[in-house]
């Protein structure tokens, strides 16, 4: 068994401001907590994952996905032994959570978070939309595949079109979030996630209404699957998708 991804990230400078953007956007469950700047999300979307928004540290935004591990010290070292860096060193919040970020060898800041034997937490049910895919792009989409199999046990499916190469993986966990590892068009690196909606363009239109920026007009990626890509307010990249009947 692999190791799932299990939560989603969204960070900038203003989480009032992001709260009200994904919030209105989504209808997301969003509970804030002031006193440490971060908002814990519940989709309720019935399956998918769960995530948060925050203010960041130093202010700066990013989009980012937790992968659960067994001992975040550890799981830093064998990543650092194989050409990532860590970011941020395994940081401890007694009865809350423990975490840490690394960069992959791409330069994606990726999430790991403790496992939580008795947690049984995930996204009510509801008709909110699911967080159900994430990825990450960079220059050698191969390489990258092999990164995180080797780090995480996932499985992968390779694809290759005239522009890209593209892994799909499994992480054999039952639990979490499936997703994609590929090649960058620019060939630099990038962290995604994606909410499944019921109409892509709509939901960017929506999204724009609300001062974000459409960066990926709706896509037709597969037979069955299109995508569409807004900037927020805070220029944080999010994706979405629909999977149509085949």
């Amino acid at each position: 068994m692999g190791s799932p991804v299990v939560h989603f990230e969204v960070m900038g400078s203003d989480l009032k401001g992001l709260t009200s953007f994904y919030g209105d956007l989504f209808g997301w469950q969003i509970q804030t907590m002031d006193e440490i700047g971060y908002g814990s999300v519940d989709t309720q979307g019935g399956s998918g994952i769960n995530g948060g928004l925050g203010v960041s540290q130093d202010g700066a935004q990013y989009v980012t996905f937790y992968i659960e591990v067994d001992d975040t010290d550890a799981a830093l070292a064998r990543i650092e032994k194989a050409g990532g860096k860590t970011v941020t060193p395994t940081v401890v919040m007694p009865g809350i959570v423990t975490f840490a970020h690394f960069a992959d060898p791409a330069g994606n800041r990726v999430g790991l978070v403790k496992s939580e034997p008795d947690y049984e937490g995930g996204p009510s049910a509801g008709d909110g939309p699911e967080v159900g895919w994430v990825e990450v792009l960079g220059p050698d989409a191969d390489a990258l595949a092999s990164f995180y199999s080797e780090q995480f046990g996932w499985t992968t499916k390779r694809s290759e079109t005239p522009q890209f190469v593209y892994h799909e993986f499994d992480t054999g966990a039952g639990k979490g979030s499936p997703g994609g590892i590929g090649g960058s068009p620019d060939g630099n690196a990038s962290c995604n996630v994606y909410a499944g909606v019921d109409d892509v363009t709509k939901t960017l239109e929506r999204a724009e209404g609300l001062g974000g920026t459409i960066i990926m007009p709706e896509t037709q990626v597969a037979p069955d699957t299109v995508i569409g890509q807004f900037a927020d307010p805070q220029a944080n990249r999010f994706g979405v998708y629909k999977r149509m009947p085949r």
